[in-house]
């Protein structure tokens, strides 16, 4: 209760606390904080335990995301969350780290990140997603070299890393908004005159029901260094129009003060057009963010494809005979071209995740490759994709069939089990039972029927006794996660934990709390809700609240923008 509720230790002597329990169950003796203290590491010790069996039975390699954070104690802290799909083609997300950290540098991090996965003994890691930070180039390219000693990387770890997309879109947004038009200020003028006091949301209240707007929630304030609020508080003020405009002929005190001293003036009809003009087109963005930032779904296929329609909708609005929404999607455009117009920057990974959904596989790729990149170009990007997915292949294919010759060796010298002779003839002759490659036939197979509600997992659960080395390609990756959302809540969760008052707990203390509290938080959800829909909301929290929520966009500021 007290990891998953985030009480403080204190909380167990209270009188009143004591009390309650005492009319419980009398004979229960409340423990001392000392004790409590003694029982949550002894619970986080066991729990890591559990834990550390379930991936070695469930886990081939593990898809990681990280980042790190400062805590109210001016310490730096780097989450390490692991992403894989088990046996049962579940998607499963777990913080294996929330440890303490010297500083962000990058041979900081891409240390810490070692002993990490020392300590848990993983050695096999598939990809590492990480925010646009400088450090982190450093940090993947020191993990790159120790994962390549251990033997265990995949393409010789030229896909590794993976930027997070989320930040991605920020950044081309923020780029789209540098220059705020005068509109949208009038705008954010009128809402902070109502929010300033309870008489003039009151006043407001009363137009809102004069005017009989259906909308319940008073216009909300943005923070001006967040697109995606500010995306929001338009969204709200234009459920509002009426109301606003009502008050401007009821309310004098309304008037005088946007209009005078630096007030832009009250908003006109033309204000409110251009909001209506530039909301569906960030609406767009902000839809983008919230499908790439879940982590109970599979996101890696969504990567190109939001990348993909980012890049059509850009194009689109570049011909916008709206200036405003012309000169915005220009300078979005140069952005857009920055992190995802240059070919040899293309993840192949990302690309080989569209290919294994069964709904589009290798021409829907090879198409866009050639819409956005051209004939020239294109035409590279697809002759390098088909040779990485045919390398990838046989890097799967030789472990699989390293597996079967131990089994066929077995059964060949075992007449009880080959009874009539197969395995020993197959082991004789050479020869395979199918002579196409379960890639060729995959490929070959016509596409399933487009669908939104379409469950990748669920038809490679299905499919994969056809395709046993493909399904354990796509078991891998179709978990890469393509943000670093998971990272993100985890320092909320820390956040709540190290509040000013709990601020003198250990970092050891800290890490036991937030661990144990994620390991635990999964079981608690599935016994309230076995769709999953509850925990997906505490995600997906990190974007839907003015407050600080924008948790994401916050951490952009102190990017460098590489």
């Amino acid at each position: 209760m007290f990891i998953g509720e985030e009480l403080p230790f204190r909380f167990v002597e209270s009188p009143k606390f004591r009390k309650f329990v005492y009319a419980l169950q009398a004979r229960f003796k409340v423990p001392s904080r000392t004790t409590l203290a003694r029982d949550i590491g002894a619970l986080y010790a066991e729990e890591k335990m559990k834990l550390q069996d379930f991936l070695s039975a469930n886990c081939g390699r593990v898809c990681l995301t990280t980042d790190t954070w400062t805590s109210i104690q001016n310490f730096t802290y780097m989450s390490l969350t692991a992403h894989f799909v088990d046996l049962d083609w579940k998607l499963h997300k777990k913080i294996l780290n929330f440890c303490q950290v010297t500083s962000h540098s990058g041979e900081v991090i891409g240390a810490t990140i070692e002993s990490c996965l020392n300590n848990w003994n993983l050695n096999r890691v598939f990809s590492v997603t990480v925010d646009n930070a400088s450090s982190n180039d450093v940090a993947i390219k020191y993990l790159k070299q120790r994962l390549n000693s251990w033997n265990s990387i995949i393409l010789n770890g030229e896909f590794i890393h993976m930027r997070c997309c989320a930040h991605i879109i920020n950044l081309i947004v923020k780029e789209g908004l540098k220059e705020i038009d005068e509109s949208v200020l009038r705008i954010r003028s009128a809402v902070k005159y109502v929010r300033s006091s309870p008489s003039r949301a009151s006043r407001f209240q009363k137009c809102v029901e004069l005017e009989k707007i259906q909308y319940k929630g008073l216009p909300c304030m943005d923070v001006e260094t967040r697109w995606n609020s500010t995306y929001q508080m338009l969204e709200v003020a234009l459920k509002h129009r009426k109301a606003f405009e009502l008050l401007a002929l009821k309310d004098n005190t309304y008037i005088g003060e946007m209009n005078g001293g630096k007030g832009r003036g009250v908003p006109s009809d033309s204000d409110w057009e251009y909001a209506e003009s530039i909301v569906p087109f960030l609406r767009v963005f902000s839809d983008a963010i919230i499908r790439v930032s879940g982590t109970l779904y599979v996101t890696s296929d969504m990567y190109m494809n939001e990348v993909f329609a980012i890049g059509r909708f850009i194009r689109h609005s570049c011909d916008s005979v709206d200036f405003s929404t012309m000169s915005m999607a220009e300078r979005m455009r140069v952005k857009y071209e920055k992190y995802w117009g240059n070919p040899d920057s293309v993840n192949m990974l990302l690309l080989i995740a569209i290919v294994l959904n069964p709904m589009q596989k290798i021409e829907y790729v090879n198409y866009f490759l050639d819409y956005f990149f051209g004939e020239e170009k294109g035409g590279e990007l697809k002759s390098k994709l088909s040779k990485c997915i045919k390398l990838l292949y046989q890097q799967y294919q030789s472990s699989e069939e390293a597996s079967e010759a131990d089994t066929q060796d077995v059964q060949a010298n075992n007449i009880n089990t080959d009874l009539h002779g197969m395995g020993f003839f197959l082991q004789a002759t050479g020869r395979r039972t199918n002579t196409r490659s379960e890639l060729d036939r995959y490929l070959q197979e016509e596409c399933e029927p487009y669908s939104h509600k379409f469950d990748i997992l669920n038809w490679w659960k299905v499919n994969s006794t056809r395709f046993p080395i493909l399904g354990n390609m796509a078991r891998e990756v179709l978990a890469i996660p393509v943000s670093t959302v998971a990272s993100e809540s985890a320092f909320s969760t820390g956040g709540r934990v190290l509040d000013p008052y709990r601020s003198s707990l250990t970092p050891r203390m800290v890490e036991a709390l937030v661990c144990t509290g994620d390991w635990l938080k999964e079981d608690l959800f599935s016994a309230l809700d076995d769709d999953g829909e509850v925990l997906q909301q505490v995600d997906q929290d990190i974007f839907s609240s003015n407050d600080g929520a924008c948790s994401m966009a916050a951490s952009i500021d102190n990017l460098d923008d590489d």
